[in-house]
């Protein structure tokens, strides 16, 4: 019991040498890799750079704690930051000390909600965000972030939180264009594309062993951090506009509890939510696939509680709501890390850089980690998603569709909580008009097919109608439409057999529906019968009357049913 909660206590007695040296070489690769993304992406939120190593330091040591992937990297990513900076954005001013704070208070919301999901074992709660909603989500945001960065690359003052407001803030000001932070910001932007793309190639090429070229390409943006904060230092750039990240305090964060009004409680109570949900949903995903990797597992419900105990963290320590993030994660699991000590060593590195280090990060230039972060952002938008999602489903793209315009229009809360409406109510049309289809038998076989697109044989006075979806509240009256209309159309019929080999639940409103069925074939002179009941289904029918009310008998298969009423 104690191991279902405490995950630590799986691995950390079976911990040895050779499984400290590969977490210690993987923390200590995450720690140079992660800093340039810690930092931009609390940029990105609108706070403070510092704040990123600050969410990357606590929150990771409790996610080893209380985590399940043994890869899984947690601190500021891409997404959540954008949803940070437009949730703080309603509340406070940017830049302002409120909304630092306001940062903290939504980090310990989303940490509450999270381990609140994870008691109640809630995790099947994210499943409401459907793929499509969330890849036209993540496209979307992909587009708004690298729009986001516009401004930064060009040297030129923008603003605003949707696609609208940032290009509206940047078109009238493109005479401003600063050609030194251009220069170093295109000049990125080529470097990391040509990184990610040739990287690996040309170094192998070269002679150097495929592991250690993949390596050295990943670690683009570490030599574009460094790269181009020696040409600015040199050249005195800072002199002469080009925005640097500045000083950033030294010294760990001090633990503090933020007390703010209430209403800023209540006003951030959604943001959190939505902030919760998609960071879980990322989160998971990756750790799953990974851990599928090595043949291991993770446990869903753990990781809320495993989640909401970092961005707990995050709030008490001057953070910003924290997930695992897909970069950060996959860089933890190709330089080896074995369990979530690497994610230890990780954090504790980059609590040494922010104690000792950050004096030689004055002269960044913020329009490195804005090409930084376009680089790394720009692989969410999927293309091939929506040319594949278009073929297949039509209503399914219509959610994606209008997860993209709102969420590019009209900012991410608008986007997620539209996409998650839609497929809902999507879904609820769908399943309100079941699929059924009149069956018969395969000649010589005990197979029943559908009359319309096999050459089967029938009986006048018998009907077989095969219901393809469960049976509930939405669905339950054209279930009844759809047998009244067939006992109408065939005066002979004796006979009606509900095929229920797909239907895995029956509720209260569905099961009223069958007894007014029952009834009102009665009063026709039409016997109803239901075959290939499912046990759990049929142990739901024996709590009611309807079984002893049933003017017929429930058959094991649809052909014992042929055969006795045929």
């Amino acid at each position: 019991m104690l191991k279902r909660y405490l995950p630590l206590l799986s691995w950390l007695p079976h911990y040895h040498r050779r499984l400290f040296g590969a977490d210690l070489l993987a923390g200590i690769i995450v720690t140079i890799m992660v800093i340039p993304q810690s930092l931009a992406y609390a940029l990105l939120a609108g706070l403070p750079a510092v704040v990123g190593l600050y969410a990357s330091i606590l929150p990771q040591l409790l996610y080893c704690v209380f985590g399940t992937s043994r890869t899984l990297a947690v601190g500021p990513v891409a997404i959540i930051a954008l949803m940070t900076g437009a949730a703080l954005s309603g509340v406070a001013t940017p830049g302002s000390d409120e909304y630092v704070q306001a940062a903290l208070v939504l980090s310990l919301i989303s940490g509450v909600m999270l381990i609140a999901m994870g008691v109640l074992k809630m995790g099947f709660f994210s499943n409401f965000l459907s793929h499509p909603v969330i890849s036209g989500f993540l496209t979307a945001s992909g587009i708004l972030i690298a729009a986001s960065q516009l401004g930064s690359i060009l040297g030129i003052e923008s603003a605003g939180f949707t696609l609208v407001e940032r290009l509206a803030s940047l078109l009238p000001n493109l005479a401003q264009l600063h050609w030194p932070t251009l220069t170093i910001g295109l000049g990125t932007l080529v470097f990391l594309v040509a990184m990610r793309r040739y990287g690996k190639r040309t170094m192998t090429h070269a002679g150097l062993p495929a592991g250690i070229a993949d390596l050295l390409a990943k670690a683009g943006p570490v030599f574009a951090v460094v790269l181009t904060t020696l040409i600015t230092l040199h050249w005195g750039l800072d002199e002469k506009g080009v925005d640097v990240v500045g000083a950033i305090p030294s010294g760990l964060p001090a633990l503090t509890f933020p007390w703010p009004e209430t209403s800023l409680w209540r006003a951030l109570l959604i943001p959190a939510l939505l902030i919760s949900l998609v960071g879980f949903v990322e989160s998971v995903s990756m750790g799953q696939m990974l851990a599928a990797k090595r043949r291991q597992r993770i446990s869903p419900n753990q990781e809320l509680i495993g989640l909401g105990s970092a961005n707990l963290a995050a709030g008490i320590t001057a953070g910003m709501p924290v997930t695992g993030g897909l970069s950060r994660t996959v860089i933890n699991y190709d330089a080896g890390a074995q369990t979530p000590a690497a994610g230890a060593f990780a954090a504790l590195g980059i609590a040494l850089v922010t104690l000792y280090m950050t004096s030689l990060l004055h002269y960044l230039p913020i329009a490195t980690l804005a090409a930084t972060i376009t680089v790394s952002i720009l692989t969410l938008v999927d293309i091939s998603m929506l040319r594949q999602t278009w073929r297949y489903s039509r209503s399914d793209f219509a959610a994606m569709a209008v997860t993209i315009v709102l969420t590019l229009v009209e900012g991410v809360e608008a986007g997620i909580i539209a996409g998650v409406t839609l497929s809902i109510s999507l879904f609820l049309y769908r399943t309100s008009r079941p699929h059924s289809a009149l069956v018969g038998r395969v000649p010589g076989t005990e197979h029943f097919r559908n009359i319309t697109r096999h050459d089967v044989d029938t009986a006048s006075h018998l009907a077989l109608l095969r219901i393809d979806e469960s049976l509930y509240f939405a669905n339950a009256r054209y279930l009844e439409d759809t047998i009244y209309n067939l006992v109408a159309s065939r005066p002979e019929l004796e006979h009606v057999v509900l095929i229920c080999s797909a239907v895995n639940l029956i509720d209260a409103s569905a099961l009223e529906s069958l007894d007014a069925i029952n009834a009102r074939l009665k009063d026709s002179s039409v016997t109803l019968h239901l075959a290939e009941v499912k046990g759990p289904v049929m142990d739901q029918l024996k709590q009611s009357d309807f079984i002893d009310d049933l003017t017929g008998r429930v058959f094991l298969s649809t052909y014992s049913a042929w055969r006795e009423l045929s």
